[in-house]
């Protein structure tokens, strides 16, 4: 490729990198915090190869966190990180992890518990309203937001699709 060609290119891509990451301040807003329970196991078959295990998913609990209060449904919390947390769901039976076996040789693990954590904040900014995902330190800054009152300074990612950082 040409120098001049690949330099073009190199700035196309960065300035589509770019593209859509506004900062915003807003003074409306609420941190959503979206916290799962969720039993899987394992499946692979015995005789080796280089099939890989799959995953199947059993029962699952989901508690929504809104303003990092505490919600009705909570049963633990808040634990180190400010979150809250649904009862557990049911264990699989043996019944139902041995109806999800494709054959009879292939072996499953013990079933395993599996945490997850979805964050997302709704505000309001030149007067639409939006949520958009973001992560962890965003969801806590604007729970420290509204507990001091105060506005926020929202970075925006790429397209505008996403909460980066909150100031």
């Amino acid at each position: 490729m040409h120098p001049k060609a690949r330099s073009i290119a190199l700035f196309a891509g960065l300035s589509a990198l770019l593209v859509g990451c506004d900062t915003v301040t807003t003074n409306r807003y609420e941190p959503i915090a979206q916290v799962s329970y969720t039993w899987q196991v394992q499946y692979s078959p015995n005789l080796g190869g280089d099939r890989r295990p799959r995953i199947e998913k059993f029962a699952s609990t989901t508690l929504e966190i809104r303003n990092g209060e505490r919600p009705d449904r909570a049963v633990t919390g808040p634990d180190d990180r400010g979150l809250y947390w649904p009862e557990l769901p049911p264990r699989p039976t043996v019944d139902e992890l041995e109806a999800r076996r494709r054959t009879s040789s292939e072996e499953m693990t013990q079933p395993e518990l599996i945490k997850s954590e979805d964050y997302a904040l709704t505000f309001e900014a030149e007067g639409r309203t939006q949520t958009l995902p973001t992560n962890y330190d965003v969801y806590r800054q604007a729970v420290r937001g509204l507990q001091d009152e105060r506005s926020l300074s929202l970075t925006l990612g790429a397209n505008n699709d996403s909460v980066l950082k909150a100031e």
